[in-house]
């Protein structure tokens, strides 16, 4: 069944107003209280507060404390930062100090 111009165009503009309105649901995976792992901490928590004030849900999770998340999750480096929902999953491995590059990995290209 073919689907018409103006479908496909109602929905397409139906969803870019949506953008920018999902909930973010972020998963951090660190190794204890490294100072790596700290300033992965601090690095997201900046950024999901000047981009996604009020839209996202953050879990911190220590590999240590809690091994069974890690092989879940087949986490094999941290801090590994798990981005669940928005579609797609995405995953960035460091300390997040690349600020540019995981606004833009986490489609977060403009303040709303």
């Amino acid at each position: 069944m073919a689907v018409s111009r103006k479908n496909s165009t109602t929905e397409f503009n139906r969803k870019l107003a949506r953008k920018g309105k999902e909930k973010y649901v972020l998963r951090l995976f660190v190794a204890g209280l490294t100072p790596k792992s700290q300033k992965a901490i601090e690095n997201i928590r900046k950024i999901c507060g000047k981009f996604l004030e009020g839209r996202y849900e953050l879990e911190i999770i220590d590999i240590y404390q809690k091994p069974i998340f890690a092989r879940d999750g087949q986490i094999v480096a941290a801090p590994t930062l798990i981005k669940e929902l928005p579609a797609p999953l995405r995953r960035f491995v460091g300390d997040m100090s690349n600020t540019d590059k995981l606004v833009l990995g986490l489609d977060l290209t403009s303040k709303t």
